[in-house]
């Protein structure tokens, strides 16, 4: 069972993901600041440049938007030409363009735009002109799997594309059509409002991020849901009405005389997840340092002694790493490359166990992530796809003494 605590202040919203009291997820939104990811424009293509194979595209936003070529062809890999054409055969500088963002503006970079269209609902992943149909690979089972691929192809029609996500495993037909019939007309709205919109316009907004956590990952039948908002409790339950209508756990209103997050211990879990230096059970310890291209995460034994030879212990402290890395990841939404330095293991069996440990951790995780493997130092190499504004960004800000370094330099004190 899962725990979601939702804090609403006047202008932010956060929201907390307990596991058995774990904190597992978190996320912040500021009413004037909400993600763009998920949302679609009308918007207008202002260069085309086929040195780059990409266009950039204005939707209104203070950069213009990033389009590559792949994300212009069809989505479907086989309906796609064997030799990839120029951008300048497929877009025309004021060309209007239908656009999704898949990706935030972050720095100097605008946001990152698609027109191989989705849209997420409860049960699968609807694609208006995707042509083909997917079933979510955390289905283990093959006449599940079976089941769910011949439902969809059943059901959609013409060019549409839909991918089954895992929580469908063992749902009914009847829900699944239902929440197909909600994504055909979201989709008719968007398209409606295109033609009457005036480029670059805002043509959808993606949910919220209480919305989109409970679509994503909350049960509304078992799961509990907590907000200290009586507004808040009113709109969450009139969302739950409409995507769960064969019912849902009330949603409790938080009427503690002490903060909420205070309360179900998510300052605590935030201050030692978020820290640079991360204590394990048993002493040994995580230094974590992120830069803008990789994250680089460093495993030591510190205090921990446990184990009746060396070999032992280090592959204890691994695997301990391990479990709390992958949780920590999803937590802090690390993204891009990410470098483990655990510590040295002479046997292969052990490093082995070790991303073993890993890997079934961050299956539970929804964003796309792949183990690399080892390399010819001895460090383990995995990417996390990002696309959502980093969760530290809106947590924190830079020192004013050291700047975000961490060292403040000497002449600055007036030292030599």
């Amino acid at each position: 069972m899962k725990q979601m605590i939702v804090h609403c202040s006047q202008h932010v919203t956060r929201m907390a993901l307990l596991e058995k009291g774990r904190l597992v997820e978190y996320a912040a939104e500021r009413e004037e600041q909400q993600g763009l990811v998920g949302s679609y424009y009308k918007g207008r293509v202002m260069n085309v440049l086929p040195g780059m194979q990409a266009a950039f595209v204005d939707i209104g936003q203070k950069k213009n938007a990033f389009l590559y070529v792949d994300d212009v062809l069809h989505p479907h890999l086989e309906k796609q030409p064997k030799v990839k054409p120029s951008i300048d055969t497929l877009l025309k500088p004021g060309q209007e363009i239908i656009v999704q963002v898949r990706r935030e503006p972050r720095g100097n970079k605008g946001a990152r735009v698609t027109t191989h269209y989705t849209l997420p609902g409860r049960w699968m992943v609807y694609m208006p002109f995707a042509e083909y149909v997917g079933v979510s690979k955390k289905i283990g089972r093959e006449s599940e799997r079976n089941r769910l691929k011949a439902l969809a192809e059943r059901l959609r029609k013409n060019e549409e594309g839909l991918i089954m996500r895992t929580v469908s495993e063992d749902e009914l037909s009847e829900a699944v059509e239902g929440d197909l019939s909600l994504l055909r007309a979201q989709w008719e709205r968007i398209m409606s409002c295109a033609q009457k919109a005036e480029a670059p316009a805002l043509l959808h907004r993606d949910l919220s991020i209480v919305q989109r956590f409970i679509r994503d990952a909350f049960d509304p039948r078992l799961d509990e849901l907590r907000i200290d908002s009586p507004q808040a409790v009113k709109e969450v339950e009139a969302f739950l009405s409409e995507m769960a209508p064969e019912g849902y756990k009330p949603v409790e209103l938080y009427t503690g005389t002490e903060p909420i997050f205070a309360a179900y211990g998510v300052e605590e879990q935030l201050e030692r997840g978020f820290s640079r230096k991360i204590t394990l059970e048993g002493g040994g310890t995580l230094i974590w340092d992120e830069a803008e291209a990789l994250t680089v995460i460093d495993v030591n034994t510190a205090q921990y002694t446990g184990g009746a030879s060396l070999e032992e212990t280090v592959t204890r402290t691994n695997l301990l790493a391990a479990e709390e890395i992958g949780r920590l990841i999803r937590l802090r939404d690390t993204g891009g490359i990410i470098i483990i330095d655990f510590i040295d293991m002479e046997r292969e069996e052990h490093r082995k166990m070790v991303v073993s440990r890993l890997e079934s951790i961050v299956n539970s995780d929804r964003t796309k992530t792949y183990i690399l493997g080892w390399t010819r130092l001895g460090l383990l190499e995995m990417t996390r796809k990002k696309v959502r504004h980093d969760v530290l960004e809106f947590s924190t800000r830079p020192c004013e003494c050291c700047g975000g370094t961490g060292r403040t330099p000497m002449w600055k004190q007036g030292r030599e």
